[in-house]
């Protein structure tokens, strides 16, 4: 079964695009829905993600801008949910994947971006323009070490843009070329995806961010309902109180009526004044007692002094009285 891929907790959140900066869009494509594998991020997890992602793509701008000399700029797209292999399959086959370590956390994560554009910046690093044609081919030992200090300033500064949700101290572990060996995590293994738009001088691709979920779920849950003080847990102790209080005194309409009596629409139409209707309602049977359409107690007429009366009875089969 095929659903449109749907971001339920992220309305905010615009569609991310394909991180190569074009061809299908993971929003507007459908995909196959695994409902073993239903959304586990909530409305809330994607907010306090959102504030994360968002500074990290601030603190990262200026990195950029500052290493590479050139107008950069780093811009969060949107965060999605995927398997890892789903997300994988979004990739083309030459790919510049640099995977790092989410310590004190279990899992790693994965920073990617076309592998051009992982050319260009080592050409800026080196004083070029970065323009023109880039070589696909893997990173030589000096290339990547270039790269290397580049990512491990990226990596700081994500630590401390998810420093509000949990301590981190990432550390890059590898770079691939080929997405397919790039083993992050299982297959079916639940991550979070933020895409982010990027401009490095003249171009302007894609770049993403791959989080396990399981390491931050904890954390993410703990963020959605911080700890309370205790003054804080009082006033909120005081409130359910006057509230509960309150809603105790809330004047409800309630009816007493009769069993519901079909009648030709003809018949209807030729009533007149001093005509009867048959109730047809057993004389011992129960009323109904109701509240906006809604049948919570039976009844059976009585009086009370000069007044009528409805006395509450349990068994709506025999009529048996039982007042309340």
């Amino acid at each position: 079964m095929s659903l449109s891929d749907t971001v339920a907790d992220a309305p905010s959140v615009p569609a991310p695009r394909n991180p190569e900066g074009h061809g299908r869009s993971r929003r507007r494509e459908p995909r196959t829905y695994d409902f073993r594998r239903p959304t586990k991020l909530s409305r809330e997890h994607v907010r306090i993600l959102q504030i994360a992602q968002e500074n990290f793509a601030r603190q990262a701008t200026t990195t950029l801008t500052s290493m590479l000399r050139t107008g950069a700029r780093m811009e969060l797209v949107g965060i999605e949910q995927f398997s890892y292999d789903d997300y994988i399959a979004t990739l083309p086959v030459s790919y510049f994947l640099a995977t790092f370590t989410l310590e004190p956390l279990a899992g790693k994560g994965v920073l990617a971006y076309p592998l051009d554009t992982a050319m260009a910046i080592v050409d800026h690093m080196l004083g070029g323009s970065g323009e023109g044609e880039q070589p696909n081919r893997p990173m030589t030992g000096m290339e990547s070490t270039i790269t290397g200090a580049l990512l491990e300033r990226l990596l700081e500064e994500l630590a401390e843009a998810f420093a509000h949700i949990t301590p981190l101290q990432p550390a890059l572990d590898s770079v691939e070329y080929n997405p397919q060996l790039a083993q992050a995590a299982s297959g079916s293994e639940t991550v979070m995806v933020a895409t982010y738009s990027m401009r490095i001088g003249a171009r302007e691709p894609d770049a993403t961010l791959v989080l396990p979920f399981s390491s931050f779920a904890a954390a993410l849950n703990n963020a959605a309902s911080p700890q309370l003080s205790e003054s804080a847990r009082h006033k909120r102790k005081r409130a359910l109180e006057a509230l509960t209080e309150r809603l105790s005194d809330v004047p409800v309409d309630v009816s007493v009526r009769f069993n519901p009596l079909d009648v030709p629409s003809g018949d209807l139409l030729s009533l007149a004044v001093g005509d009867v209707l048959l109730l047809r309602h057993a004389h011992d049977s129960p009323l109904e007692v109701t509240t906006n359409n809604v049948t919570f107690a039976h009844a059976l007429p009585s009086n009370h002094r000069r007044r009528l009366a409805a006395e509450i009875v349990p068994d709506t089969a025999t009529g048996g009285k039982d007042p309340a």
